[in-house]
């Protein structure tokens, strides 16, 4: 296919006109990126691998499961990448917390260490509902850069689970990846003001919330 991408530059260049060195590295140059499945960040290893043509980023991404003050899970995992996924923020759910760190690059074999572990922060004045038990008229103050209220309904394995909380700006974007859509159906709706994601009960209790949360956030 390279080979077929040159041949056509060459019968489409004006006469008179020659291809640089740089055109050529240019057709021939592939981003590397060390690999490593979703997996505890201790356990992270590097294996190389050439990446597609749509991805410019190497990314090292840091998942982190809070429940309370303690940390429930420390994931990482390592990848080719758009640079549109270089991104990081928190979903806040009152009893459990998720916090997304990466770090990102575009030179070869650039990720070769673990994204940072979360900063702490603190409450930022937003509140919003949260669900527990089968009311979601709990309170969960907002951290950080949470500057959203969030409402989610996600089905996965033919389970439907409504999940209420504090969100930053990407949880709330409408992009979605392939591998995303593949793994669950979610519906995102989100909003600024305070107590703005409404008071409805809900059926989703701690077990159920956790399976949808690694679907949509590990995928």
């Amino acid at each position: 296919m390279h080979l077929l991408t040159v041949i056509v530059g060459i019968v489409l260049l004006p006469k008179g006109k020659s291809l640089s060195v740089n055109y050529y590295l240019f057709i021939f140059y592939t981003l590397r990126c060390y690999e490593c499945p979703l997996i505890s960040s201790a356990h992270c290893t590097n294996v190389p691998k050439a990446c597609a043509s749509q991805n410019t980023q190497c990314s090292s991404m840091r998942i982190t499961l809070y429940k309370g003050s303690s940390t429930v899970d420390d994931l990482s995992v390592k990848s080719c990448a758009p640079a549109q996924d270089c991104v990081e923020g928190s979903i806040n759910y009152g009893e459990l917390r998720v916090v997304i760190t990466n770090k990102c690059c575009s030179t070869d074999l650039c990720n070769t260490q673990l994204a940072p572990v979360p900063s702490k922060t603190s409450p930022n004045g937003k509140k919003c509902y949260t669900c527990s038990g089968s009311e979601c008229k709990t309170t969960v103050n907002c951290e950080g850069a949470e500057d959203y209220c969030i409402s989610e309904t996600v089905t996965a394995e033919g389970i439907k689970v409504t999940m209420k909380g504090c969100a930053s700006k990407v949880f709330c974007s409408n992009t979605k990846s392939a591998q995303l859509t593949r793994a669950v159906q979610t519906e995102v709706s989100c909003c600024q003001g305070n107590y703005c994601n409404s008071a409805c009960s809900t059926s989703a209790g701690l077990l159920l919330l956790l399976t949808p949360i690694y679907l949509v956030l590990f995928s």
